[in-house]
């Protein structure tokens, strides 16, 4: 069946809709879904919906119940194929079953599911019960927004973007590793809503000791859209007193670590916990997960990845230092780079990119880039 003229229109909106859920919906993807009369010109909006946060009621429910009994005989546009099936009946219904229910007449799908409770079934079950199908509309954006999603269920793994921050010849830090400024203000507030739309970010315990970073989102009305923060901590050396836990309440941490137990927080397994504060009464309180080494004697990234799909994470955005950026590139588990260059020079100091990641860029796709006040971003997508 071929689209008609407003398709395209349709599906653009219910991308940006989606787009908008981004780091909000995990462990599942932000979908959007609109619910159209097109019997009347012009066609006029019933309903729309997007994934809940946390990941449930999803858009094709949220959309049907805004539309009401209006949603007979109309069209649904939908970034995502819909569920054929749940996991656990108690969420109630597929997504496919409230579709049925609804009396909508024709379905337009942006990209299809590689989820085991769709993967096509969604899409027949649809067709069987006499409903228009059609698929593919838009299809590269619509997959890009459930990238994180499709390599979670085909790879084991989010999607990782990195962003790295660079002076205008190339240093991440002074020679002696300390910290300095790189960017400014209009590039640090691009940054915070980065985080936003990442379901996690992850560290490095040495860019901790050295930063002591707060790793969340702190722009005015986004103080709750902080993703989970996660360290990278070998060998145990997280102290209770860094910033990442000591305000550990406005948004999980989770420790990666190959130690049984960390000493300075006083715990071992999966749960770290702490006094607030200034001797506050209140608790905050970091997982940690073990995590098996590497032949280099670092954590396993693909183990490290792995267990964070497992925790329902799709996409996760590293926040590091040169080494383990460049540890990223190497174990060739980086889709997306986010590349910040400052306006100053400092004539010498720790080279911010390293030969693998150097490798990667050369063979990434330049995909953007403009000026953020006086500094520059590059964004590179991976190939495939």
């Amino acid at each position: 069946m071929m689209f008609a003229p407003r398709d395209e229109a349709f599906m653009r909106a219910a991308i940006a809709l989606a787009r908008r859920g981004l780091g909000r919906t995990w462990p599942n993807p932000s979908v959007a879904a609109l619910v159209v009369n097109e019997s009347v010109d012009p066609p006029v909006m019933l309903g729309r919906g997007r994934t809940s946060p946390g990941g449930r009621p999803h858009a094709e429910a949220n959309a049907v119940a805004e539309a009401g009994e209006a949603a007979r005989g109309a069209t649904m546009y939908v970034t995502l194929e819909p569920c054929a099936r749940r996991s656990q009946r108690v969420f109630g219904p597929s997504c496919t079953e409230i579709i049925l229910a609804s009396g909508i007449a024709r379905v337009v799908i942006g990209a299809a599911d590689p989820s085991p409770f769709a993967s096509g079934e969604g899409t027949e079950a649809l067709r069987k019960a006499g409903i228009a199908v059609v698929t593919g509309l838009c299809e590269p954006e619509a997959r890009a927004v459930t990238r994180g999603h499709c390599l979670r269920v085909s790879s084991h793994r989010p999607f990782v973007t990195l962003k790295l921050a660079q002076t205008k010849d190339g240093f991440a830090g002074t020679a002696d590793r300390k910290p300095i400024a790189i960017t400014g203000e209009e590039a640090r507030a691009y940054v915070q809503r980065l985080r936003s739309i990442h379901d996690a970010l992850i560290t490095g315990i040495g860019t901790v000791l050295a930063d002591d970073p707060r790793l969340d989102v702190r722009l005015p009305g986004m103080a709750g859209m902080s993703p989970m923060r996660v360290v990278l901590d070998t060998e145990g050396r997280l102290p209770a007193h860094a910033r990442i836990i000591t305000e550990a309440a406005k948004a999980p941490v989770l420790i990666l670590s190959a130690k049984a137990r960390n000493p300075f927080l006083g715990v071992s397994n999966r749960t770290a916990s702490q006094a607030g504060p200034s001797g506050g009464e209140g608790e905050q309180a970091a997982e940690i997960l073990g995590i098996p080494k590497a032949e280099d004697g670092h954590l396993d990234l693909a183990a490290a990845l792995g267990a964070l799909a497992a925790q329902g994470i799709t996409r996760v955005m590293v926040e590091a230092g040169p080494t383990l950026s460049n540890a990223f590139a190497k174990a060739g588990f980086i889709d997306r780079l986010e590349l910040l260059t400052g306006a100053n020079a400092i004539g010498q100091g720790l080279p911010a990119i390293g030969r693998d990641l150097a490798g990667w860029i050369a063979k990434a796709h330049l995909v953007g880039a403009r000026m953020l006040g006086p500094d520059r971003l590059e964004i590179h997508e991976g190939k495939g």
